[in-house]
C-alpha cells in the first residue's frame, strides 16, 4: 500500500486528489494539511511513502516546506503539485529535493503515474520540464537576472509584479513590511531594475506570472 500526506490549502483540491487516488487499489491518503506548520504536524504522527505538496501556501511556502522536510524527514519523496508552470517553479523545486514536478491542470492518469514513479524510486519529469532542464544546463546558456534571485526574493518578486501591496505580501509569506522592501531593494539590485513597473514589464515579457 502506497501511503500519501496531501498539503494543500484548498480543501477542494484535496478532495480532488483523494478522489483520484482512491480509484486505485493500493494507494491510499493517511494525512491532510493545510499549511506547512500542519503538515509536519501530521508527518510526525503517521507513516507515509510520499507527500504531495503545493507550493502557494499560507504562512511558510511550499518551497520552504519543502527545504525543511528534506533537514527532517531527508529519505522522504516529495512530489510538488502546482497551478505554476514548470518555467516558474519546476527547476526550483528540484534543486530544492522535489523528486518531481506537476501542474493542477495536468491529467488526473499523470498524478497517479508521478505517485507510483517518485515511490518505486524514480523521479517524475514532465515533458515540459524536461525541456526547462535541457534549456537551463545548455552549453553556452546566459542565465536570465531572475535566476540569480534566492526562491524568496524570487517569491516576492512574481507577487509584486501580480499588483500585490507590501502589507499583502507580508501577510501572505508571514513575514514583515521591512523585510518586504528589503526583498524588493535586493531584487531591484541584482536585477537592475528601477521601479515596480520595471520589474511588472519584466516579468511579464519573460513569462513568470500566471
Amino acid at each position: 500500500m502506497i501511503n500519501i500526506v496531501m498539503a494543500d490549502d484548498h480543501a477542494i483540491v484535496r478532495e480532488g486528489m483523494k478522489q483520484i487516488v482512491s480509484e486505485e487499489d493500493d494507494i491510499k491518503v493517511v494525512g491532510e494539511a493545510n499549511d506547512a506548520e500542519e503538515l509536519f504536524e501530521v508527518l510526525r504522527k503517521v507513516d507515509c511513502d510520499i507527500v504531495i505538496l503545493d507550493l502557494n501556501m499560507p504562512g511558510k511556502t511550499g518551497l520552504d516546506a519543502l527545504k525543511d522536510m528534506k533537514v527532517e524527514f531527508p529519505e522522504l519523496p516529495v512530489l510538488i503539485l502546482s497551478m505554476y508552470d514548470e518555467d516558474q517553479y519546476g527547476i526550483r523545486s528540484l534543486k530544492a529535493g522535489a523528486s518531481g514536478y506537476l501542474r493542477k491542470v495536468s491529467a488526473p492518469d499523470d498524478l497517479v503515474l508521478a505517485i507510483r514513479k517518485i515511490v518505486s524510486g524514480g523521479k517524475y519529469i514532465s515533458p515540459a520540464l524536461a525541456e526547462s532542464l535541457a534549456n537551463n544546463i545548455g552549453s553556452g546558456k546566459v542565465m536570465q537576472p531572475h535566476e540569480h534571485l534566492s526562491d524568496r526574493e524570487y517569491e516576492v518578486l512574481c507577487k509584486i509584479a501580480s499588483g500585490k501591496t507590501a502589507d499583502e505580501i507580508a501577510h501572505e509569506i508571514s513575514i514583515s513590511i521591512h523585510t518586504v522592501y528589503s526583498y524588493r531593494n535586493r531584487i531591484m539590485d541584482k536585477m537592475q531594475l528601477k521601479s515596480n513597473v520595471e520589474l511588472t514589464q519584466y516579468a511579464i515579457q519573460n513569462k513568470l506570472l500566471d
